[in-house]
C-alpha cells in the first residue's frame, strides 16, 4: 500500500477536528439513549393499557411508538460507532 492510500483512508486530524468529532459522537449517543428511554416509556404504557383492557388499538399504537423509538435509538447508535 502506499503512502498516498493510506493518507486518504484516514486524514490526519488536528485538534479541534478530533474534538469536533467526539462531540458528534457524544451528541448521537446521548440521542440514542433518549430514544431507548422514550422506547421504554411506551412500552410500560402499551403493557400499563394492556393489563387495565384499553381498546386494542390503542395499545397497537403504543407499541409502534416504541417500536420506532428503538430503531431510532438503534440507528443513533450504530451512527455514533461509525463516526
Amino acid at each position: 500500500m502506499s503512502t498516498a492510500t493510506n493518507a486518504a483512508a484516514a486524514p490526519p486530524q488536528g485538534g479541534f477536528g478530533r474534538f469536533w468529532r467526539a462531540l458528534r459522537e457524544l451528541f448521537h449517543e446521548v440521542v440514542a439513549a433518549v430514544f431507548a428511554v422514550l422506547a421504554l416509556a411506551w412500552l410500560n404504557a402499551a403493557f400499563r393499557a394492556w393489563t387495565r383492557d384499553v381498546a386494542p388499538w390503542l395499545v397497537g399504537i403504543a407499541v409502534a411508538v416504541a417500536l420506532l423509538f428503538a430503531f431510532f435509538a438503534v440507528t443513533s447508535f450504530r451512527r455514533a460507532r461509525k463516526l
